[in-house]
């Protein structure tokens, strides 16, 4: 039976992170991932990481337009401790190997990002999270004597000791079925966000909710899950992202008539408003007959010279010959707002500790609330690793002081019944991606860039309905090697949960703030939502949704614009 002194669920960047931390602080250190470690989504990641490390630039201006951007639900004690550790972190990452962009001068360059009072976003032409994470994998290899990979298990259910604390997790190796029992001192859940439950998203197929589910499941509060950020350039159909490094480097948004409309939403910042109120003013250009009868609008990429796109924005030429059929050195794309982020997760302190104790979380499955209603673009990385070395840190040193738990091998037989039962169950029902087609579809068209109560309401009544339905889903796969059907069926419940939750959060939150638009509630007001909304299971049919106060230091609100 395996055991460690911290067990890490999710191996991409906060995962990693958190590895790499604990390992350092003297823990023994397991990392369960479902995919190999270079395949996890923050790979994904694109357009670069923010970091105060200009001599003209200061953490506090990176701190403010964070809480500014956060349209002031970010917690701000939790926003200082980023943006201060942010300059320090960059240049770890390039000691460790990071071959970040350097300017003619042979100093770190760097490009603006959307919402950012100064260009301080560092990055590895359009591929800076498949840089990092190819890194910090390599820094792993150093720690192989105290830390053990587990790559290719996927982690179904957290166990609990009989009082009440994370003492580890039911993981099931893909590649012959077989579960086991992990024992932990601490667990960290580092799973990543819940791009799936929306359809179509810029997020890979394993992002489905795992880790806020399971944590949902045995008692951790969730925090701001109504706060889901619509990228503003996806590709139409396939929700293929679009990097806001196009934007950074110059490119404009044009509506059907050639307009560049962000002149009438954004006169300062333009496309470079934050990513909540570009979203918002290409929907409303399109929902006003001014976008293309594809419903969308253009990113013209042309504005930018041709041979800083071939240096900059390599993949994304790729991606515009290979799935638009467009040149993008040489006419605009067609592209429109589409899911890409949570900015809420399980609710956590600034050192990834939740109300569940000998539980954290980090990174995009987290919330410590750095975002608040809205993120800034290339926050995600910084949070990701900032954060995911805190919990590293924070459980390494929690376990130095606490014996190892003993959970008995026989917490899986649970687990196995069920596997073994919906293995042997007749294949009548709805197909898996049938339902899940369903709930993407349904989280897009009231769930989306604007909403209100009758839509949510109608998500809602969907959601609970697939619920029912879920349980009974098809399954055809009856081996048990990389049996894919058994871990959709999982995955599935997770997608539905966290749909849940956010729902009932947006229902909850009658305003408007950051990226939740409620167009029956059109302000936004500090004077009743100027709080997070929490969502925790109460053992009924619906979540139990509470209120805790937002942390302000220095910042208090005002009117945002751009």
């Amino acid at each position: 039976m395996p055991s460690h002194d911290v067990l890490i669920i999710g191996a991409g960047l906060a995962g990693q992170r958190a590895a790499l931390a604990a390992a350092q602080s003297g823990a023994t250190v397991g990392i369960v991932s479902k995919v190999h470690p270079v395949r996890s989504h923050s790979v994904a990641a694109a357009g670069g990481i923010n970091a105060a490390l200009n001599p003209e630039d200061t953490w506090e201006s990176h701190a403010f337009d964070t809480v500014k951007g956060s349209d002031y639900l970010g917690d701000q004690d939790a926003i200082e401790i980023m943006c201060r550790a942010a300059p320090d972190e960059i240049l770890w990452l390039e000691h460790a190997g990071v071959t970040f962009h350097r300017d003619e001068t042979g100093h770190l360059g760097t490009r603006a990002f959307g919402g950012a009072s100064a260009a301080r976003t560092y990055y590895v032409a359009d591929i800076t999270g498949q840089a990092i994470l190819h890194v910090l994998y390599e820094q792993l290899m150093k720690h192989h004597e105290q830390l053990d990979r587990y790559e290719e298990w996927f982690t179904t259910d957290l166990l609990q000791d009989d009082n009440g604390r994370c003492a580890g997790a039911i993981c099931r190796n893909l590649r012959d079925g077989h579960l086991e029992v992990f024992n932990a001192k601490a667990v960290i859940l580092a799973s990543g966000g819940a791009g799936q439950v929306y359809e179509p998203t810029t997020n890979g197929l394993i992002v489905t909710g795992d880790g806020i589910a399971q944590a949902y499941r045995i008692g951790a509060r969730l925090q701001d899950m109504e706060m889901v950020q619509y990228h503003p350039t996806t590709l139409a159909g396939n929700g293929i992202l679009i990097t806001e490094g196009a934007r950074g480097e110059g490119a404009w948004l044009l509506n059907a008539k050639g307009e560049r409309f962000m002149e009438k939403y954004a006169p300062n910042k333009l496309e470079l408003a934050s990513r909540d109120v570009v979203s918002r003013a290409e929907q409303t250009e399109i929902n006003e007959g001014r976008g293309f009868p594809d419903g969308t609008v253009a990113l013209d990429i042309t504005k930018v010279p041709r041979h800083r796109t071939l240096e900059a924005l390599r993949e994304i030429v790729n991606i515009g010959r290979d799935f638009a059929g467009v040149d993008i050195t040489r006419e605009p794309i067609h592209i429109k707002p589409g899911d890409h982020y949570i900015m809420g997760g399980v609710k956590t302190d600034v050192h990834g500790q939740t109300n569940v104790a000998g539980l954290y979380a980090a990174g995009e499955v987290a919330c410590v609330s750095v975002h608040g209603g809205n993120r800034l673009g290339a926050n995600s990385l910084l949070d990701t690793l900032i954060f995911g070395r805190r919990s590293g840190e924070h459980a390494a040193s929690l376990a130095n002081a606490i014996p190892m738990p003993s959970i008995p091998p026989t917490r899986v037989k649970d687990t196995e019944a069920s596997i073994a039962a919906i293995m042997r169950r007749e294949s009548d029902g709805r197909r898996i991606a049938a339902i899940k087609q369903e709930l993407g579809a349904t989280m897009n068209e009231y769930v989306a860039v604007f909403r209100d109560a009758d839509g949510l309401a109608k998500a809602h009544e969907i959601i609970l309905r697939l619920k029912e339905e879920a349980p009974n889903a098809a399954i055809d796969d009856r081996g048990s090697v990389f049996n894919q059907d058994v871990i959709a069926w999982i995955e599935l419940g997770y997608m539905l949960d966290v749909a849940e939750t956010t729902v009932a959060a947006a229902e909850e939150r009658k305003e408007s703030r950051g990226a939740h638009t409620r167009t029956d509630f059109p302000g936004r007001n500090d004077g009743e939502w100027l709080k997070h909304i929490d969502v925790s299971m109460n053992g009924s049919d619906a979540p139990l949704v509470t209120y805790s106060p937002v942390t302000i230091t220095r910042w208090e609100p005002e009117e945002r614009t751009y």
